[in-house]
């Protein structure tokens, strides 16, 4: 696109992976066609079935779409988890013709379609060349879950130096896809890979909305590890952050360990057997770090050298089909 951007005639296509979700990706296909009545934006809607256990249903689509001009379900052999199929639907987007931008959002209303045409908004008003994230200004979760929350933000910043405040709902220019495609950091995590790789991004203010139907399929152990795979894309930043976390430690071990001995040997403080048992544990701790360290480093080195998952190569392997659900022939 150029530098001006005109949402009456922009080429939108809105990505969303679903797993089993098809009534709430109903309801939040039927809530973006009237969202967007005033928009004169008429996209093109792409389900990306993560290897669902339910088919989609003949009646996906149950009204008349006034702006959505089709819905396609890009359905996968197998389930990989929504950052792999938004990777593989990107990629899969990158090979058609193309269009102006992409909106990717979940499909169970979590993700507000009211909010598209404020990111629709945000996108133009920058001339169409940045990437536009939904920032959360408000989350509907329980308090376990904002607190392990917390933890985990706590936990991204310290192991990668940079704070979180975006998850996958947001919209790109069509042009940075040739980058995306290219980064097997996206196979991971969506958004870490658009900022790993600087691309221009902003953000937009917008709350966290409810489900629209059913229940979420996301359990303690699949947070855990959404959260590890956004943290993997900065691995080796990571890996760097906890040798000197570990060296540090040693180091503390050490000055520790000579006291012990410095105490033993020069002064009469000593309890007896106190040195001999405080020695052994600060040298099976330090046997500890170090081995933890070393561990650390062997894996970041040997992962430099390890073949990736490249999507532009690889993502057709993971397609099975591509079904019209609108408009129906006859």
């Amino acid at each position: 696109m150029g530098s001006t951007c005109d949402p009456s005639s922009l080429r939108l296509t809105i990505l969303m992976p679903v797993y089993n979700d098809w009534a709430a990706a109903s309801q939040v296909i039927a809530r973006l066609d009237t969202v967007l009545a005033d928009s004169h934006v008429r996209p093109n809607v792409i389900l990306v079935d993560d290897g669902s256990t339910a088919p989609f249903p003949h009646q996906l689509v149950t009204k008349h779409m006034e702006c959505v001009s089709s819905v396609d379900v890009l359905r996968l052999r197998r389930n990989l988890g929504h950052q792999r199929a938004i990777a593989i639907g990107l990629t899969y987007l990158f090979d058609k013709p193309p269009c102006d931008a992409i909106v990717v959002m979940d499909s169970d209303g979590q993700d507000r379609p009211e909010d598209v045409p404020r990111l629709i908004g945000e996108f133009c008003g920058a001339g169409g060349e940045s990437c536009v994230f939904a920032a959360r200004t408000k989350r509907l979760e329980t308090r376990l879950f904002k607190a392990f929350y917390r933890l985990y933000q706590v936990l991204h910043r310290a192991l990668t130096g940079l704070g979180i405040r975006v998850g996958n709902f947001s919209i790109i220019p069509f042009r940075h896809l040739s980058a995306l495609v290219v980064s097997s950091e996206m196979w991971n995590h969506y958004a870490a890979a658009v900022f790993k790789l600087r691309l221009p991004a902003t953000t937009l203010a917008a709350p966290r909305g409810p489900r629209f139907s059913g229940e979420s399929k996301m359990n303690f152990v699949s947070l855990v590890v959404h959260g590890l795979s956004a943290i993997s894309v900065y691995g080796e930043v990571a890996g760097t952050r906890i040798l000197l976390a570990a060296g540090t430690i040693g180091l503390f071990l050490v000055l520790i360990l000579a006291a012990v001995v410095g105490i033993r040997l020069f002064t009469p403080l000593a309890v007896p057997g106190w040195a001999t048992y405080s020695s052994g544990l600060l040298l099976v701790l330090l046997a500890v770090v170090l081995a933890t360290a070393m561990g650390f480093l062997l894996f970041v080195l040997g992962t430099r050298n390890m073949a990736s998952f490249l999507p532009i190569r690889d993502y057709p392997f993971y397609i099975e089909s591509l079904k019209r659900a609108f408009p129906t022939k006859g």
